[in-house]
């Protein structure tokens, strides 16, 4: 965003100011999302927003608005989906690559294409599988009929565990709860327009 200039307080302010990085990692290499503090008196996206008009050429605020958005609310739903799985000791990206498992049809997948499925780098995935391994929750199995591929394994632990941590995502609807169930659908369709330009997927 733009930087302070020492005479208005909200001319240059970013996203959220009023937020301090949270400490410490989340065991992924992924850092944890910042936890906001007091609400502002005023929206520094909109005010980013009308500086970004006023300051640049060609104007694209709405963008860098949208942009700016959708990054904090990233953080918002991290936040709330973190501080409901801490208790089983799990981060998003770890249940991610539970209930990607329990979901499967015998709690068998390759790495590889777990790593597709949650659009990740081959490397997230191991170093997901490693943590889930290390806490019982996974194994890895050799494939058997192809020695390149190797299999994560839901254990007997990890599905009960996947289960029990779902209850409690479900419970803070995400991090989600204030919007309505038309928000959240307008709001889907919006980014996957948005997924779909950048060749996320074929439609």
């Amino acid at each position: 965003m733009l930087s302070r200039d020492g005479t208005d307080p909200a001319a240059a302010a970013g996203p959220a100011p009023a937020i301090h990085a949270g400490t410490g990692d989340s065991g992924d290499g992924i850092a944890l999302p910042p936890v906001a503090t007091e609400p502002l008196a005023f929206d520094p996206i909109e005010e980013a927003r009308a500086q970004w008009s006023a300051r640049w050429e060609p104007d694209v605020s709405d963008a860098m608005a949208a942009a700016t958005s959708v990054m904090r609310a990233q953080q918002v739903v991290l936040a709330a989906v973190d501080a409901a799985l801490r208790p089983f000791g799990l981060t998003f990206a770890r249940y991610e690559g539970l209930v990607l498992l329990l979901h499967s049809r015998r709690g068998v997948l390759p790495l590889g294409k777990m790593g597709q499925r949650l659009m990740i780098h081959p490397t997230s995935v191991t170093n997901i599988i490693d943590r889930l391994e290390q806490q019982g929750l996974v194994r890895r199995l050799p494939h058997p009929t192809d020695g390149r591929t190797t299999l994560a394994e839901l254990t007997d632990d990890g599905r009960r565990l996947a289960k029990r941590a779902t209850l409690a995502v479900n419970d803070v609807a995400f991090g989600l709860g204030s919007l309505s169930t038309a928000d959240l659908q307008q709001l889907v369709r919006i980014i996957r327009k948005l997924r779909l330009g950048v060749g996320d997927f074929t439609d």
